[in-house]
């Protein structure tokens, strides 16, 4: 259990999104219908906890909503590092057809303080790795 990523996800999925990233989503949230085989191997579900956390605090979430023009997803998970690829693959592919630009989530390694930013530019998934600056050099806010 040592191994423990927090995920944080909060993004948007227009109505136009294809079936299968649909069904593969609902896969990973542990809502696909049963019954349903489309000839590929199961994965595991990486957003389908629920509950109390284990290592990070709070609540494991996971759900996804129709919205007027979409879906909104909203997950926060504890994934295992043995499943970082498959968490990539599927948060590309949520990327390439996401709606919200710029900051999609953040995952840390659990006994980390701060996080990557998960961010959505033009389609195409980028971490950014936050460092803490020191008390006292914290920028200033703009006006306005």
């Amino acid at each position: 259990m040592g191994d423990m990523y927090a995920v944080d996800l909060a993004l948007d999925l227009p109505a136009s999104v294809p079936g299968a990233v649909m069904d593969d989503l609902r896969r990973h949230l542990g809502t696909h219908p049963d019954g349903q085989d489309d000839g590929q191997d199961d994965p595991v579900p990486l957003l389908a906890e629920r509950g109390p956390a284990m290592r990070i605090g709070g609540l494991l979430v996971g759900e996804i909503a129709r919205t007027g023009d979409g879906w909104s997803l909203t997950a926060r998970q504890e994934v295992h590092a043995e499943l970082l690829p498959d968490l990539d693959a599927l948060l590309e592919r949520l990327a390439h057809h996401c709606r919200t630009e710029g900051v999609i989530g953040q995952i840390r390694f659990y006994e980390d303080h701060v996080p990557e930013l998960l961010i959505n530019d033009s389609g195409t998934l980028v971490r950014m790795a936050l460092t803490p600056a020191p008390i006292g050099d914290t920028p200033a806010r703009p006006h306005g």
